[in-house]
């Protein structure tokens, strides 16, 4: 057998070793907790020549369906990334500065809503929506807001009718620029500048500026803002705690906060095609993505992206409301990605890429 063959061999045993031991987890999970229906993780690790899907549970409840790597479900605030990324694209392509007063970009309408919510709009900078610094109210943690959607599942929300809400139901944080807080209102208005910039639906913008095709991205899409895309697997069911979610308006968190639906394992190729250069022409796009803002309770957000440490080991990433997740680790050229099919379970996703790394990391010398 010649060298590239026993090194094949080799790659394949240790691939092969690597996936049962990521299955196991999944396994476990599903089994020690059964009010999870589902999960699903995607390990992208060039170095180990290793790219595995794996899953456990089911798709569906109901039909007792079987969850599969094809499966995809809807990411919540993982969204935010990529509308961070399509901003700081047009950004690099010349058509704003970060330090735009959203009053260039906002139709007239929005600016009068924000003004008679007490803010000043003329001082909100893109940079400060990005960064969650511009003070302005988070209608999707509000506890009315969850109410109602839990009460009309069905509703059908407007970007406008969303931001009016957050005017209604809350105070500014703090002046632009002054303290950090996580806002989705300042992404659905990202959402709204993203449309007028490029002069595209956000969903046809984000297909385009994110090249969606040369990453291979074939089943991420907008729901409802755009056709599902041919040869999708049906998307499985999410939970909050005994209620199926798989049947509420994707509106309830679509106009730029979240929105998008993918499978984990392009969830994972697309975060790492940031860093990889899949995405921005310039890498000094991507080092201002990660540039931490200094806002007062600022953690460690940047822009679209938060950095995160795993056992002394730096990533970046998000994760979603719907228990998603999505992270790359740039020492060790590895993008994980998944989700918990069952929101009321919230801290077992971190557990899982945890554990996850804990699999990889010998096989990466880490």
């Amino acid at each position: 057998m010649s060298a590239h063959a026993l090194r094949q061999a080799a790659i394949a045993r240790d691939s092969a070793a690597l996936g049962r031991g990521l299955q196991a987890l999944l396994d476990r999970l599903v089994a020690e907790h059964p009010n999870v229906p589902g999960v699903a993780l995607h390990v992208e690790a060039p170095r180990l020549h290793f790219s595995w899907s794996g899953v456990a549970g089911m798709a569906d409840r109901k039909t007792g369906a079987r969850l599969t790597p094809a499966n995809p479900f809807r990411l919540a605030s993982n969204t935010k990334t990529y509308v961070a990324a399509a901003i700081l694209r047009l950004w690099e392509q010349g058509k704003l500065r970060l330090d735009d007063p959203i009053t260039r970009h906002l139709p007239s309408e929005y600016v009068r809503v924000l003004e008679a919510g007490r803010y000043q709009p003329g001082r909100i900078t893109i940079r400060q929506l990005l960064s969650h610094s511009s003070g302005l109210y988070d209608w999707g943690t509000d506890s009315a807001y969850s109410a109602r959607v839990l009460a009309e599942p069905a509703h059908r929300w407007s970007r406008m009718e969303q931001v009016q809400f957050a005017m209604d139901h809350g105070a500014p944080y703090g002046q632009p620029g002054e303290v950090y807080h996580y806002s989705d209102t300042g992404y659905i208005l990202l959402g709204e500048i993203v449309e007028r910039v490029s002069g595209l639906s956000l969903a046809q913008a984000l297909r385009s500026l994110l090249r969606y095709q040369r990453l291979g991205l074939r089943h991420t899409w907008l729901e409802t803002l755009e056709p599902t895309p041919p040869g999708t697997a049906d998307r499985a069911h999410q939970f909050m705690g005994e209620v199926d979610t798989y049947g509420f308006d994707p509106s309830l968190d679509l106009w730029g906060g979240g929105g998008l639906a993918a499978t984990a394992g392009e969830m994972a190729r697309f975060t790492r095609g940031l860093f990889v250069g899949g995405v921005y022409d310039r890498r000094t796009t991507l080092d201002t993505m990660l540039t931490k803002v200094p806002a007062r309770d600022n953690k460690d957000y940047r822009f679209g992206i938060g950095g995160r440490q795993v056992d002394g080991l730096a990533g970046f990433g998000h994760s979603g409301f719907w228990n998603t997740f999505s992270y790359y680790f740039p020492e060790l050229d590895l993008a994980v990605a998944g989700s918990v099919m069952q929101q009321a379970e919230y801290p077992l996703a971190s557990a899982l890429l945890k554990d996850a790394l804990g699999v990889l990391r010998p096989a990466l010398g880490r």
